[in-house]
């Protein structure tokens, strides 16, 4: 099974529409994919989710807090031994230190801007769409 890291952005995108990144964390619920997650993570993820800025999204609250709970239930808790510095964003570097901890297959992230590297390690970097359109299970299977 093939092993990711969504950037929060993927998370929140996947919250407020129905566009790709929500194909992709309906693969991670589905358990199609192994969602790996460490603790730094995860709480970037619950400290996005809360900022007042999505409040006013119908549902919004509600359906993270389930997402949230299920991405606990399911993930692939893994603790990063290494500090990373590689990224100019400080906490972008926990999904670089998380995807070295794991080994994993990809990390997806719509944030173009701090993420200017196509590979870490052995982890590919890439857009959702790029993971949709050439990655995911589906159109790895023949």
């Amino acid at each position: 099974m093939q092993k990711v890291i969504l950037d929060t952005n993927v998370i929140i995108s996947a919250l407020i529409s129905r566009g790709i990144p929500s194909k992709i964390l309906t693969l991670v619920l589905r358990h199609k994919i192994e969602l790996q997650l460490s603790e730094a993570v995860f709480s970037e993820y619950v400290k996005v989710i809360m900022r007042p800025k999505f409040s006013s999204i119908p549902n919004f609250q509600v359906n993270a807090e389930i997402v949230i709970n299920r991405i606990e239930e399911l993930a692939v808790r893994t603790e990063p031994t290494q500090v990373l510095n590689v990224i100019k964003d400080e906490n972008d570097n926990r999904f670089l230190e998380l995807a070295l901890a794991t080994n994993a297959d990809y990390l997806i992230t719509g944030n173009s801007k701090d993420f200017k590297i196509d590979q870490f390690d052995n982890t590919i970097v890439l857009a959702p769409a790029v993971y949709w359109n050439h990655h995911h299970p589906d159109k790895t299977k023949h």
